[in-house]
C-alpha cells in the first residue's frame, strides 16, 4: 500500500544503528492547511541519505508505506518512507486540492429556479 504527503521538512533526525545489521531515521514534515499536523517517518537501511540534499523548512513529497507489527500484545504502526521528492512553489500551487473544488463566488443562483425543482431542497 503506497501513500504520499507534501509539507515542509520541520525536522531530520541522526541514523540510528538499531543493531550491527540494521539502521533507521526519521524526520517530520509539518503539513499545510488550516490544522497542520507534524508527522514523522522512518528512513531505513540505504534509504537513510535520502533526506540528507533537503533542508529544514523545504517543501517536499514524500512517498510511503504503512508498516504494522505486533510485539508483546502492542501494535505499532510506522510510515516507512521509500522516496523524497522536492516541490517548488509552482508544483505546490498546482497540486493544491482545494483549486479543483468550485468557486462558490460564481456559482448560478439558487433563488432562481423554478417551484418544481425546489420541492426536494434541503434546508441548510
Amino acid at each position: 500500500m503506497s501513500f504520499e504527503v507534501e509539507g515542509a521538512l520541520h525536522k531530520k533526525f541522526d541514523t540510528e544503528n538499531k543493531t550491527e545489521t540494521f539502521q533507521a531515521r526519521e524526520f517530520v514534515i509539518k503539513t499545510e492547511g488550516q490544522y497542520p499536523q507534524f508527522v514523522k517517518f522512518q528512513l531505513t537501511q540505504d534509504r537513510c541519505q535520502l533526506v540528507d540534499p533537503f533542508n529544514d523548512g523545504d517543501m517536499i513529497k514524500v512517498y510511503f508505506d504503512l508498516r504494522g507489527r505486533e510485539w508483546n500484545e502492542k501494535y505499532f504502526t510506522n510510515l516507512n518512507a521509500w522516496k523524497i521528492e522536492k516541490q517548488t512553489p509552482q508544483e505546490v500551487a498546482t497540486e493544491n486540492p482545494a483549486a479543483n473544488f468550485p468557486d462558490i463566488n460564481n456559482m448560478p443562483d439558487s433563488s432562481s429556479s423554478n417551484e418544481e425543482d425546489s420541492f426536494d431542497d434541503l434546508p441548510f
